[in-house]
């Protein structure tokens, strides 16, 4: 995952609104960083937590609800060509959704995998507007300050540590990234093929 410390820090709140409403849209883009990086800035005094706080719970509702009207209005076709998901998948994530309606949408908040797929198939199986803003927004109320305190708690436990190793490691960096995702890749091959060997 690449470092977004500099881009929030250079963008400030427009990037927390931008890629925080991607994300909610559907877009592989990485909200729960995004999220956690803005709290440990909140921490080192470049953000203030209120706005980053509203921000972030304005984008994220927002994102749900771009993704809602795009499922409410092109159905579940949609999200078979929009995300690249397996067809069985979708089928449970859309019964999911059917049986629990709000209450699947607000826990679908709070689960990666899940969040970006709740929107369009609420919207395409039919739960009300009303139902589904309020279950979004209740949600969002609940994770976005969670996802955010988080990283200011970092900050606040091993904030000192962090800048002193982000100094030390200078150039090497990148190298150290790049092994971060090419082991987090490989822990996610494994646990799909071990997923796939106990369905089997």
């Amino acid at each position: 995952m690449p470092d977004l410390t500099p881009l929030i820090s250079q963008w400030g709140y427009a990037a927390i609104f931008l890629i925080v409403i991607l994300g909610n849209a559907g877009l592989p883009v990485p909200e729960e960083a995004v999220l956690t990086v803005s709290g440990y800035l909140v921490w080192q005094g470049r953000l203030s937590a209120v706005p980053v706080i509203l921000v972030a719970m304005t984008s994220a509702v927002i994102g749900d609800n771009l993704a809602y009207w795009v499922g409410r209005r092109y159905g579940r076709l949609m999200l078979s060509r929009w995300i690249r998901v397996r067809p069985e998948r979708i089928e449970r994530v859309e019964t999911f959704v059917q049986r629990y309606g709000m209450l699947a949408v607000f826990a679908a908040r709070f689960v990666a995998g899940l969040r970006f797929m709740a929107g369009p198939l609420a919207g395409c199986t039919g739960l009300s507007p009303v139902r589904f803003f309020v279950a979004n927004l209740l949600g969002a109320a609940i994770y976005v300050p969670a996802a955010i305190g988080a990283g200011y708690a970092v900050g606040y436990g091993l904030g000192d540590r962090i800048e002193r190793v982000r100094g030390l490691v200078g150039r090497g960096e990148h190298v150290v990234l790049v092994a971060v995702v090419v082991a987090a890749v490989a822990a996610w091959l494994l646990l799909t093929v071990r997923a796939r060997a106990r369905a089997r």
